[in-house]
């Protein structure tokens, strides 16, 4: 479970003070997978990063009684200089896994051939996205953190494991996913949020919430 308590959120931006959220409250079930609703620049972003623990509230307090992932696309852990190989072996002891498993996985979900071998840092946007994606499957949690959907890739072959094994996933864990796109959360939510002036508001159905959400747009 992941559970907002009055939590607030905003930064100073130099001109103006920027609210994220004010007072809000959210509830996130294992086994009730949530999309949240947002238009670009609200701080979907931030709110992901919340949940993870990557950033603290002003106010308010969340608390965590499950395994939450680190955000699909965050890099936070993953070392430039280190090769895919070592990396995927760090990360696997970080987090109490079988590195030979963790290494095993990434490299046949990545398909970086020759260079998992090579430092991170030399990889283009894609292959970073590809490898942090295989790196978040490889791991086990109760829920996982998707910030605006799937990875933009071209590799077909890469795009078909990653979205077979989401579906797989989503049978037994829990998804939360934010975008600015209501099609975006179709494969992977029920429930949905609507983020609008610092308050979330929760809804049974996304189509409820996308209702709202053009309305409002």
């Amino acid at each position: 479970m992941i559970e907002f308590d009055n939590v607030s959120k905003s930064f100073w931006t130099g001109t103006q003070r920027k609210v994220i959220l004010d007072r809000a409250n959210l509830r996130v079930e294992i086994g009730r997978s949530l999309g949240i609703l947002a238009p670009n620049g609200t701080g979907k972003t931030t709110i992901i990063n919340m949940m993870a623990g990557l950033e603290k509230p002003d106010e308010g307090e969340i608390r965590r009684t499950s395994r939450v992932s680190f955000p699909l696309g965050f890099m936070g852990g993953v070392v430039n200089r280190h090769s895919g190989t070592e990396n995927a072996r760090y990360i696997a002891q970080l987090y109490g896994l079988d590195p030979d498993y963790v290494e095993a996985f990434v490299r046949w979900m990545c398909s970086l051939e020759e260079y998992f071998d090579m430092p991170v840092g030399t990889y283009s946007t894609g292959m970073r996205s590809r490898f942090c994606f295989a790196l978040l499957l490889a791991l086990d949690f109760d829920i996982y953190l998707i910030d605006e959907g799937m990875p933009n890739s071209t590799d077909a072959e890469f795009n078909r494991k990653a979205g077979s094994i989401l579906r797989e996933r989503l049978t037994k864990t829990t998804i939360v996913i934010v975008s600015h796109q209501p099609r975006t959360l179709e494969k992977f939510a029920r429930s949905a949020a609507v983020l609008r002036g610092g308050k979330l508001h929760m809804f049974d159905t996304l189509e409820e919430a996308a209702q709202l959400y053009d309305y409002k747009g």
